[in-house]
C-alpha cells in the first residue's frame, strides 16, 4: 500500500517570555558597550570638570593655597561686582555681533560665488580655505607681525602709498585693535562658513530653483523665498558655531592686545584668565564667572535652536 507524504505544515517555535528578555538585554548590553567609550569621555573631560568648578564657584580657592573652605555666595557677589565685568560683557557681546554678521554674510557670499563649477572655482575654493589650516594663535602672531609700525609690511606699504603721514598703529585705539582683530578672524574664518553653507547650497534639489523660475521668480526673488528658507539649517548652524566661538573669544585678543588699550578690548574670558592667573590669583571668583559664562551659553544656543525650530514649523 503506497504511503501518502505528509501534509502537516511544520511548526515554528516561538520564543518565550525569558528567552525575548535575555535577548533584549544582550542587544542592550551591547548598545551600552558601543556608547560606553563615548560615555567615559564625556564623563571625564566635561561632567566632573563642569562639577569642580562648580565646586571652586563655592568654596575659598586661592591659585596657590588651594580649597579654603566654602564661602557661597561671596564669589559671585565679587565676580559681578568685578569692575571690569560689565565693560567685558559689553565688549564680548558687540565683537560677537560683529564677527557674526561679517563671518555669515560673508560666508554666504563666498559660497554663492564658489558653488557653480568653473575654471576658476577649483583655485577659489582653495584660496579662501587655506587660512582655515592654520591655528588661530599661529594666525593670531602673524597678524601681530603685520600690524607692527617697526618691523610689519603694512605700516610703510601704507605710507608709500601717500594713506598714512608717519607710522601706523592698528592695535593703538581701541576701535582701531577691535577691527584689526575682527579683520583676522573674519581672514581665519570666514572659508569655513564659506564651505558650510556651500555644502548647504548643494543639498538644495536644483528642480526647485527650476520650478520658481519657471513661475516667473528672478534671481533675487528665487533667493529670498526659496534658497534662504532651504538654508535654513546651515545658516542655523553657522549661527551657533559663530555666536559660541565668538563669546569664548580669547587666542585673538590675548594676542594681538592683551585686553588693551587701557582694557578696552577685554573679553569675558580674558577676564577669567587674569582673574585666575594674573592680578588676583582667584581660582574661585574665575571659577563663579566660568558658571556664569556656561549658564549664558546654554540660554543663548537655547533661544537659537528653538528660534530655527519655530522659523521650520511656520
Amino acid at each position: 500500500m503506497p504511503v501518502t507524504p505528509s501534509t502537516a505544515v511544520p511548526t515554528r517555535s516561538v520564543p518565550t517570555r525569558p528567552a525575548v528578555v535575555a535577548v533584549a538585554r544582550r542587544r542592550a548590553l551591547h548598545g551600552w558597550a558601543y556608547a560606553a567609550p563615548t560615555a567615559l569621555l564625556v564623563v571625564g573631560l566635561f561632567v566632573l570638570p563642569v562639577l569642580l568648578v562648580g565646586q571652586m564657584s563655592l568654596s575659598d580657592w586661592p591659585l596657590l593655597a588651594g580649597n579654603q573652605g566654602l564661602n557661597a555666595p561671596e564669589n559671585y557677589v565679587d565676580a559681578v561686582t568685578h569692575r571690569f565685568f560689565w565693560d567685558s560683557i559689553v565688549f564680548t557681546l558687540k565683537y560677537t555681533l560683529i564677527a557674526t554678521v561679517l563671518l555669515i554674510g560673508l560666508g554666504l557670499g563666498l559660497a554663492l560665488l564658489v558653488q557653480e563649477s568653473s575654471r576658476w572655482s577649483a583655485v577659489l575654493r582653495t584660496s579662501i580655505l587655506v587660512p582655515s589650516a592654520l591655528g588661530l594663535a599661529s594666525a593670531s602672531l602673524l597678524f601681530y607681525a603685520l600690524y607692527s609700525p617697526q618691523v610689519g609690511p603694512l605700516s610703510p606699504l601704507l605710507q608709500r602709498l601717500g594713506l598714512a603721514d608717519g607710522p601706523v598703529s592698528f592695535l593703538g585705539t581701541p576701535e582701531s585693535a577691535l577691527w584689526s582683530t575682527v579683520f583676522l578672524v573674519v581672514w581665519r574664518f570666514a572659508g569655513f562658513y564659506m564651505l558650510l553653507l556651500m555644502v548647504g547650497l548643494q543639498g538644495i534639489p536644483h528642480e526647485v530653483i527650476e520650478a520658481a523660475r519657471m513661475d516667473g521668480a528672478n534671481r533675487w526673488q528665487s533667493f529670498v523665498h526659496v534658497t534662504l528658507p532651504l538654508l535654513r539649517p546651515s545658516l542655523a548652524l553657522c549661527t551657533v558655531l559663530c555666536v559660541t566661538g565668538s563669546l569664548l573669544a580669547f587666542d585673538q585678543f590675548y594676542i594681538l592686545t592683551k585686553g588693551g588699550p587701557d582694557n578696552s578690548t577685554l573679553t569675558v574670558v580674558q577676564l577669567i584668565y587674569n582673574v585666575a592667573f594674573q592680578g588676583q590669583n582667584d581660582l574661585g571668583i574665575a571659577a563663579a564667572l566660568s558658571i556664569v559664562v556656561l549658564v549664558v551659553l546654554v540660554v543663548v544656543n537655547v533661544a537659537q535652536m528653538r528660534a530655527m525650530r519655530a522659523g521650520q514649523e511656520d
